[in-house]
């Protein structure tokens, strides 16, 4: 008797719980709801970013002022590829010099001091130049510091001689490296190291994009100094030189050029390879080309939203 009451009861509370379930879903049961999960957007990951400096001789200043723009809108490479003249700002920039130290250092240069001439003129090693007082010049400016043990990883563009193949030193005397990668054939002589002659970088790599890949960078910015041979004088013999390395490198340097994120474009129409007195003009320029391409690099790094 007790027992068939207590299976009544159950029987009666379990079909009222199940009738309102039905009265309150129109004569269906529902499945219990499951929890949902909202994606959580990661942050994004900060580029790492490979500054890449080009040839241009004396040109090269305008990297300098390239480099104060980027500190002063708060971006650092993480590491930094040079080709001859750019190759010597990479040094120093790698060994831990910033914008200001190198634009302080380079009003007060003499380039007389990286003059070191070869007699007679012109010898059998091929050029005026030896080349090292200015290997001797960098090494007292990077405190004798060897490519491997620079605070920036840092990556020197040189030609071997023989073959005409590019090579990236990433290791070993530093002021020797930048030495071979500035060295103009006709003005400097070839450099050897390890049984090998190296001449100019910019002769297989006038913005060395490529190289900054393969150190690891996932964003390039390329700086282009080089020259316009339709508006460069090319009087003289060492006008003649420069003008004949620009024109090779003009095929090479637009395939570098497309492969970089950014391509900044110092102005410096009136400015020689060889003009030296132009130095403050050259930094200026360089920082006014970063001012204009600022709001495409924020956007591309993601710094700021893209426009529209």
């Amino acid at each position: 008797m007790h027992r068939r009451m207590f299976l009544g009861a159950a029987s009666a509370i379990f079909g009222g719980l199940t009738g309102c379930s039905m009265f309150h879903s129109g004569g269906n049961a529902t499945p219990p709801t499951q929890p949902t999960t909202v994606p959580v957007a990661s942050p994004r990951k900060p580029a790492r970013i490979g500054l890449a400096l080009g040839g241009g001789a004396a040109r090269g200043f305008a990297h300098i002022g390239v480099i104060k723009a980027l500190e002063a809108q708060g971006i650092h490479p993480a590491l930094v590829t040079g080709t001859s003249a750019g190759s010597v700002v990479a040094a120093l920039y790698a060994s831990g010099m910033d914008g200001f130290e190198m634009n302080a250092l380079a009003l007060k240069m003499d380039e007389a001091v990286i003059a070191d001439w070869a007699l007679p003129f012109g010898s059998r090693f091929g050029g005026w130049l030896k080349g090292e007082a200015l290997q001797r010049y960098v090494n007292q400016l990077v405190h004798h510091r060897t490519i491997d043990n620079m605070k920036l990883p840092l990556g020197i563009v040189a030609t071997e001689l023989k073959s005409g193949t590019p090579i990236v030193f990433r290791r070993g005397n530093t002021g020797q490296a930048v030495r071979a990668s500035c060295s103009i054939p006709g003005v400097f002589q070839p450099v050897s190291i390890a049984g090998k002659q190296y001449v100019d970088g910019g002769l297989v790599a006038p913005v060395p994009t490529e190289a900054a890949r393969q150190m690891g960078a996932d964003f390039v910015i390329a700086v282009n100094i080089s020259t316009d041979p339709a508006g460069q004088s090319a009087d003289g013999q060492v006008g003649v030189l420069l003008q004949t390395t620009a024109i090779m490198g003009q095929t090479i340097n637009k395939l570098a050029l497309a492969s970089a994120d950014i391509v900044i474009r110092p102005d410096l129409p009136a400015m020689s390879s060889s003009d030296f007195g132009a130095r403050n003009q050259a930094i200026l320029a360089g920082e006014r080309a970063v001012a204009a391409i600022l709001p495409e690099l924020k956007a591309q790094l993601g710094l700021i939203p893209p426009a529209g």
